[in-house]
C-alpha cells in the first residue's frame, strides 16, 4: 500500500492550481476546476480529488480542451438559461449561468441552465449543493462517453450518466444525492487499476461480454448499470434529457468525437432549480414541515441520509486535513514541474 501524506485542504487547492496553470490551462478555468477537485478531495470522493488533475492535465495534451474559452450566455426562453462553454471546461460555465439561473427560478419558480459544448469530469452534487445553498431545489444531469452497456447487452451505449438532486434545509446541511446511473463511477474502477485492485462482480464485463473482477479489463470492455433494467432506463433518460433535448452529444457522440485522443468526455450538461417559495407561497412553512418529517422517519430507524459520510468527512478535512497517496501527490508534483 501507498504511503499516505497529509495535506491541508490550502494545499491541495495550490497544487492543482498550480499544476493546472503550469501545463497552459487558462487561470480563471484553473481556478473553478481547483475548487471543484478540492471538494471532492475534502469530502473523501477519492475519484473526483485530486487524481482528476492527471485527467485534466492528459486532456489539456490531447489538444481537445480549449484551455482559454470564454463562455458565452443566452437566454432562448424566459425560463432557460444556455452557456456555450465553447469547448471548455464545464466549470467556468457553471459559474457564468448559475445566477441568471437563480434569478430565473425565483422569478418564474423553476428554470433550466444548459450547458452546451463542454468538458465535464466533475461529480454533479458541487452544482446542485450550490443551487440548494440558494434556497432552491436542484436536478442535474449529463451523459459522458459511451463505456455503460445498457441491461442484458454487452458494449458501451450509455456514458455513467450520472444523476444529482438537492433538498435545501434551514439551518443544516441540504438532503443530497448524487450517483452515476452506472454501477460504479469510472474514476473507481480506474483507480482499482491504478493500484492493481480487483474490482467487484457486477461492475463491468471484459472485451468478450464476461463478468469480470479485473479492473483494466473492464476498462476495455464495458461498464454495466446499477440496479439491472432500472439503471439502464434511468441512463437512457439522461441521454435524451441532456443529450438530444439540450442538442449536444450523446455519450455515443462524445466518444466518437474523442477518437480514442483519451480526453475528459465532451457533451452538455442540463440543471433544474425549483424555487419552494414560488411552489408553496403561504404554505411554504408545512411543505418544509412535511420535508423533515420524511428525513427524521428515515433517521429515526438507524438508516443514514445520502450523503451523510461526505458531510462528515467534510468536517473531518475542514479540521484535520485530507490524507493522499503519496504515488498521487509525486504523479502531480512531475506534472507541476
Amino acid at each position: 500500500m501507498s504511503e499516505l501524506i497529509n495535506l491541508s485542504l490550502e494545499q491541495v487547492h495550490d497544487l492543482a492550481l498550480r499544476t493546472l496553470i503550469g501545463n497552459g490551462m487558462g487561470e480563471d478555468h484553473a481556478r473553478a476546476i481547483a475548487d471543484t477537485i478540492t471538494q471532492g478531495q475534502r469530502d473523501e470522493c477519492h475519484s473526483h480529488g485530486l487524481y482528476r488533475v492527471l485527467v485534466c492535465v492528459h486532456s489539456l495534451r490531447s489538444g481537445k480542451v480549449d484551455p482559454n474559452a470564454r463562455p458565452t450566455l443566452s437566454r432562448p426562453a424566459p425560463a432557460i438559461v444556455s452557456v456555450d462553454a465553447h469547448r471548455g471546461y464545464s466549470l467556468l460555465a457553471l459559474q457564468t449561468g448559475l445566477p441568471l439561473l437563480v434569478e430565473q427560478a425565483r422569478e418564474l419558480g423553476v428554470a433550466a441552465l444548459v450547458i452546451r459544448n463542454c468538458f465535464h469530469f466533475s461529480a454533479l452534487w458541487p452544482e446542485v449543493e450550490a443551487i440548494a445553498a440558494e434556497g432552491l431545489v436542484g436536478l442535474a444531469m449529463t451523459p459522458s462517453h459511451a463505456w455503460v452497456a445498457p441491461e442484458g447487452g454487452s458494449q458501451g451505449v450509455f456514458g455513467t450518466n450520472p444523476l444529482a438532486f438537492a433538498w435545501p434545509r434551514a439551518g443544516r446541511e441540504p438532503f443530497v444525492f448524487d450517483f452515476a446511473t452506472s454501477a460504479i463511477a469510472r474514476g473507481d474502477i480506474e483507480l482499482h487499476a491504478r493500484q492493481g485492485k480487483p474490482i467487484p462482480l457486477g461492475w463491468g464485463l471484459d472485451a468478450e461480454g464476461r463478468p469480470s473482477t479485473d479492473a483494466r479489463a473492464v476498462l476495455e470492455g464495458a461498464m454495466q448499470t446499477f440496479g439491472g433494467h432500472k439503471g439502464s432506463a434511468l441512463a437512457a433518460m439522461i441521454e435524451l434529457m441532456a443529450g438530444a433535448l439540450i442538442g449536444d452529444l450523446t455519450s455515443a457522440e462524445s466518444l466518437a468525437f474523442d477518437a480514442a485522443a483519451g480526453a475528459t468526455p465532451c457533451h452538455g450538461e442540463l440543471l433544474l432549480a425549483f424555487d419552494p417559495a414560488r411552489f408553496l407561497g403561504g404554505a411554504l412553512e408545512e411543505g418544509q414541515r412535511r420535508a423533515e418529517q420524511l428525513f427524521a422517519a428515515i433517521t429515526g430507524q438507524g438508516a443514514r441520509l445520502p450523503s451523510q459520510r461526505r458531510f462528515d468527512a467534510r468536517q473531518r478535512s475542514a479540521r484535520d486535513g485530507v490524507w493522499v497517496a503519496k504515488t498521487l501527490l509525486d504523479d502531480i508534483e512531475r506534472l507541476a514541474a
